[in-house]
């Protein structure tokens, strides 16, 4: 089979790894994982999230998390080469990180996001489809003008986890809109796991038949059903270059309970079991591109480390497997 010789993965871990957890995640820790990541030679790392904190307290530090990774002396020499997004799905979010920006701590892409699904667009941003298509063609010119890339994402692709299956070409339609208004690149995701690999390949084959630029397009699994890695596989068969994933294989939607506390997350959880919900795991997909042959630009041994200490980090042992078995080994060891 014909593969990329290189892929690009970013790492999402710091906002969508942590936004589900049922504890706050302290910011020195955010902020270590951060500069871990950046030392391994990831060059996309996705921080936080600019919405209200009131529903989201994992995101109540995102100002503190920004200053601190711009005033990180240990990676002031290097942070240049890093592209860091902050979350913004409403007017308020993204007029914030317009704000940091301008005082020089602010991200350099932000994300927006569109559902196929009316009814799951409507529960995550509170507004309709012709609503949010409206507010994001302002907003995007806006944070363009003081040099913030935007991200427009497109989710339920695949399936909507409240009203059922869904069209895939309404996502290329969809895809095309993002473009058209000045997004600089789009995610394509599948937020509730509902992807297979044949209608991955095939989905991303017409993506790529219609926008044959691989930097305008990358690839958000979760793995609810343990598909993730098998969706990943397939994306590469289609000509996919650009991923996204969370150390350990943790995130979801934001967590109903943070602290010992209820909170309104992002409403009622889609699954049987919030403990099983996550991404693709960062570790596993570098050692994978590493035994293929396809080169991520990451240290590989680096990365699994920074895996064994997340899972300190949160606490308990975590979905990724080969930071338990590590990698492949390149050569006889000697040993009998």
């Amino acid at each position: 089979m014909n593969y990329p010789k290189k892929v690009s993965i970013g790492d999402i871990t710091v906002r969508d790894g942590f936004q589900h957890e049922e504890h706050f995640i302290p910011t020195e820790a955010k902020i270590w994982l951060a500069e871990q990541l950046i030392f391994a030679g990831f060059k996309k790392i996705e921080l936080t999230n600019f919405g209200n904190p009131k529903g989201m307290p994992q995101f109540k530090d995102a100002d503190d998390l920004m200053k601190g990774i711009h005033k990180s002396k240990k990676v002031k020499d290097i942070l240049h080469n890093v592209e860091i997004t902050a979350v913004t799905i409403r007017e308020k979010a993204i007029e914030r990180a317009i704000e940091a920006k301008k005082e020089g701590w602010g991200p350099d892409r932000i994300l927006l996001m569109v559902s196929t699904s009316e009814a799951h667009h409507i529960k995550n941003s509170g507004l309709t489809l012709k609503e949010y298509w409206k507010m994001s063609e302002e907003y995007i010119k806006k944070a363009n003008d003081v040099g913030i890339k935007v991200n427009g994402t497109v989710s339920t692709i695949w399936g909507c986890p409240i009203k059922g299956p869904t069209d895939p070409k309404k996502a290329l339609e969809f895809t095309k809109r993002w473009l058209d208004i000045g997004a600089s690149d789009v995610e394509h995701a599948d937020h509730d796991g509902s992807a297979s690999p044949d209608r991955v390949y095939d989905y991303f084959s017409m993506i790529l038949d219609s926008i044959p630029d691989t930097e305008k397009h990358l690839a958000h699994f979760h793995t609810t059903r343990g598909w993730g890695i098998a969706n990943v596989l397939a994306a590469l068969q289609a000509g996919m270059t650009n991923f996204e994933s969370t150390m350990g294989g943790i995130g979801g939607q934001p967590a109903n309970f943070v602290d010992g506390v209820p909170v309104a997350g992002t409403g009622s959880y889609y699954y049987k079991d919030p403990s099983l919900v996550g991404l693709v795991s960062t570790e596993d997909i570098i050692v994978m591109m590493d035994e293929m042959g396809i080169d991520t630009g990451v240290d590989v041994d680096k990365v699994l480390k920074i895996g064994q200490m997340v899972e300190r980090i949160v606490g308990r042992r975590l979905r990724s497997e080969t930071i338990k078995s590590g990698r492949i080994p390149k050569e006889l060891s000697g040993r009998k």
